[in-house]
C-alpha cells in the first residue's frame, strides 16, 4: 500500500464512552493515569531539585520551601531549578495539548504541530519579534503571528485544508523548511552574540528560565486549556467524520477553525518560554492514549503526559552519563526520532494488513 493510503488508513476510531456505571464524561483508569503520572512528574521535579552538585539535600528541602534555608539554597531554588521545572511541566503540557489537537483535527497521529511546521512557524514568528523589530512585537505575540502564518499556509497549501493528512503533512514539512529558512537568515543578520543566544533557544531549551517565563506559560493554559477542554467533545464526534458530526449537530468546519486557533496559540506559548522543543507535540498525545485505551483526544491526560515526558527529559538532559548538559530539545528530538520511525513502521504494517 502506497505512503498516501498508509497516513489515511491512520486515522484514529470513535473515542469509546466512560465505563458502565461510572458518572457521564469520566473515564476511570484516564483518571488513575493522570493520577500516576501527577505523581512521577513530582518525584522527577525533587530529583531535578536535588540532584547534582548545586542541588539542594532532601532533607533540607522542606525547610528551604519554607523560606529557612540558607542564601544560596534559596537562589538554587527560586532563581535557578524551580523556574526552570515549572516552565519544563507548563510547556510540556501545552505542546502535549496542541498535539492532541491537531492529531484529533487531521486524524493523523502524524499531524502534530512540530511535524506539520507550527512549530518552526511559531520559532520564525519569535525570531522576527525578537531581533527584526525589538521593541516593536512581544515576543509572545511574534511567536503566535508565526505560527498563526504557517497554519495559514499549510492550510492553503493543502488545498482542501486539514482535511486532506498525507498533503497536510507535505505541505507542513516543507513550510517548516521555510520557515526555519528564515531563521537562519536572522541569524546570518544578528550580531555573534544575539546570534548564539537565538541558536540556543531554537534548540529548545530550558536553562536560565525565570518566573517570567513561568507566568507566560501559566497564563496560557489557565485561559487555552479550558478551551481545550471545552472543545473535546466536538473533536470527538468530528474524529468520526465531517458527515457523521454534522448529523450529529456539530459544525466540522467551525470547530476545525477553534480547534485549531488554540492549537497554534498553545504552541505559541510553548515555544516562547523554551524554544522550539521538538517530538513532544507528537509523543504526549499518543502515549496517552496507549495509557488509558482510550481513541479519544484526552486533553488532559495528554496534558500530564507531556509535562511527564518534558521533565523527564529535562532531567535526563541535565543529569546524564554523558556527564555535560545538552538543550533537552537535542535529546528529545533523539529520543523522538526513533518514536517516529517506530509509529511509521508501525502504521505502514497496519495500513497492509
Amino acid at each position: 500500500m502506497s505512503a498516501t493510503a498508509t497516513i489515511r488508513a491512520s486515522a484514529p476510531a470513535p473515542a469509546p464512552g466512560p465505563a458502565p456505571g461510572s458518572p457521564a464524561g469520566l473515564n476511570r483508569r484516564a483518571v488513575v493515569v493522570c493520577l500516576l503520572l501527577a505523581v512521577v512528574t513530582v518525584v522527577l521535579g525533587v530529583v531535578t531539585i536535588t540532584a547534582g552538585e548545586l542541588g539542594i539535600a532532601l532533607g533540607d528541602l522542606p525547610a528551604v520551601l519554607a523560606g529557612n534555608g540558607t542564601r544560596a539554597q534559596e537562589w538554587v531554588l527560586l532563581s535557578n531549578r524551580l523556574p526552570r521545572l515549572l516552565v519544563a511541566v507548563g510547556a510540556g503540557a501545552a505542546f502535549a495539548v496542541s498535539g492532541s489537537i491537531f492529531q484529533s483535527v487531521t486524524r493523523n497521529p502524524l499531524g502534530s504541530p512540530d511535524v506539520i511546521g507550527l512549530g518552526a512557524g511559531a520559532a520564525a514568528g519569535a525570531a522576527a519579534a525578537t531581533l527584526v523589530a525589538p521593541d516593536v512585537v512581544p515576543v509572545p505575540i511574534g511567536a503566535l503571528i508565526g505560527g498563526l502564518a504557517a497554519a495559514a499556509a499549510v492550510l492553503l497549501g493543502a488545498g482542501r485544508g486539514f482535511r486532506a493528512p498525507y498533503r497536510m503533512v507535505v505541505v507542513g514539512i516543507a513550510v517548516g523548511a521555510m520557515a526555519l529558512a528564515f531563521v537562519q537568515l536572522v541569524l546570518a543578520r544578528t550580531t555573534q552574540q544575539e546570534a548564539l543566544q537565538l541558536a540556543a533557544w531554537l534548540n529548545g531549551s530550558l536553562q536560565s528560565r525565570q518566573w517570567s517565563d513561568v507566568a507566560t506559560v501559566a497564563v496560557s493554559l489557565l485561559v487555552l486549556l479550558p478551551a481545550a477542554l471545552a472543545l473535546t467533545r466536538r473533536l470527538q464526534i468530528l474524529e468520526m467524520g465531517d458527515d457523521a458530526a454534522t448529523g450529529l449537530g456539530v459544525a466540522p468546519s467551525l470547530t476545525r477553525n477553534l480547534a485549531i486557533v488554540v492549537g497554534v496559540a498553545l504552541t505559541a506559548a510553548a515555544v516562547t518560554v523554551s524554544g522550539p522543543i521538538a517530538f513532544v507535540a507528537l509523543t504526549g498525545p499518543q502515549i496517552a492514549r496507549r495509557l488509558t485505551g482510550s481513541s479519544g483526544p484526552g486533553m488532559v491526560a495528554a496534558a500530564c503526559t507531556g509535562a511527564t515526558v518534558l521533565v523527564a527529559a529535562d532531567l535526563l538532559a541535565q543529569h546524564g552519563w554523558w556527564g555535560t548538559q545538552y538543550p533537552v530539545g537535542v535529546l528529545t528530538a533523539g529520543l523522538g526520532g526513533i518514536y517516529l520511525a517506530f509509529l511509521l513502521v508501525h502504521e505502514t504494517r497496519r495500513g497492509t494488513a
